[in-house]
């Protein structure tokens, strides 16, 4: 059934097979029993394709959701000695992750031991359904049928720059003054450009941002590094330049002005009957988020 589901939702066998860590042939096989068993076949193939057929469509339909709670209901009657256990599969932003959540490992390992993490750290957005991840960390994103968000801080970004940058430029004191200066934009990985996002202040009003785009980067950090180097003004979330803030090697420029990015959220999937790895893990970041006052940090204001 599993290999059915995956088979669909990738459009392949030998997708759903890298998916679900097996071979293609051993999938094909596993749909093929299945067919057998129901008297119906559910996919077209071809050389090139493999698409459902009118019966595969009503049975994928039927069948996903009872799949996930079958699934949960199977990890959470696996778990060592009635603890939390199994593969913890997360996807998460590289500078994130590694500055925020890689800090965590050791005290939820402690109070969890019988779990496995599966860290994912990338920019993009995942499939959390059709790629098997337990959950994503990230701030954005569209929020796809069958996944829920839990709210953890507000998704913010703020200009940023070297104090040396300045030498000999005039600090802007404006959103107008902007547009004599260098920007260091970062490309998202998602559409591949540059998005044009508007500044706002308190008040709520709203300017674009007028910066030259001097470079383009697809990491956060790396624009923050390069900041470092006085080679422009970087547009970045709070989360990412926080580290650079604290230790004073970037200052805020127009400091009451900012970027609404949404909500920095939790993503996993939307069912009753939760894995309870899953569950631990988003009680244990939300506690975590409230512990060390992380929605103010990350606030911009």
């Amino acid at each position: 059934m599993q290999c059915f589901v995956r088979s669909a939702e990738a459009g392949s066998f030998s997708e759903a097979a890298r998916r679900l860590g097996m071979t293609s042939a051993a999938v094909g096989k596993n749909v093929a029993r299945l067919e057998a068993g129901l008297g119906v076949r559910l996919f077209q193939r071809s050389t090139r394709s493999l698409t459902l057929t009118e019966a595969g469509e009503s049975f994928l339909h039927e069948v996903r959701d009872s799949l996930v709670s079958i699934q949960a209901a199977v990890d959470n009657l696996a778990s060592a000695g009635g603890q939390p256990a199994g593969v913890l599969k997360v996807s998460m932003g590289t500078g994130f992750g590694r500055t925020y959540m890689v800090p965590l490992l050791a005290p939820f390992l402690a109070k969890y031991p019988a779990i496995s993490p599966d860290w994912h750290f990338d920019n993009r957005q995942v499939d959390l359904i059709a790629q098997g991840f337990d959950a994503a960390l990230g701030g954005g994103f569209e929020l796809p049928p069958g996944v829920v968000a839990r709210q953890l801080a507000p998704a913010h970004r703020v200009l940023l720059a070297a104090p040396d940058y300045f030498k000999g430029k005039k600090m802007p004191t404006s959103p107008t003054d902007l547009d004599a200066l260098d920007g260091i934009f970062i490309r998202s990985p998602q559409t591949g450009r540059v998005r044009t996002w508007p500044l706002r202040n308190r008040a709520n009003q709203q300017v674009p941002v007028t910066l030259r785009v001097r470079m383009t980067m697809s990491d956060p950090e790396a624009a923050c590094e390069i900041a470092q180097m006085g080679l422009g003004i970087a547009l970045v979330s709070m989360p990412n330049a926080l580290p650079f803030m604290l230790n004073k090697s970037l200052i805020r420029v127009l400091p009451d002005w900012y970027v609404d990015g949404g909500s920095l959220s939790l993503y996993f999937a939307a069912q009753k009957l939760l894995p309870a790895k899953t569950r631990v893990f988003v009680d244990y970041v939300v506690e975590h988020f409230r512990e060390h006052d992380l929605a103010r940090r990350f606030s911009a204001f």
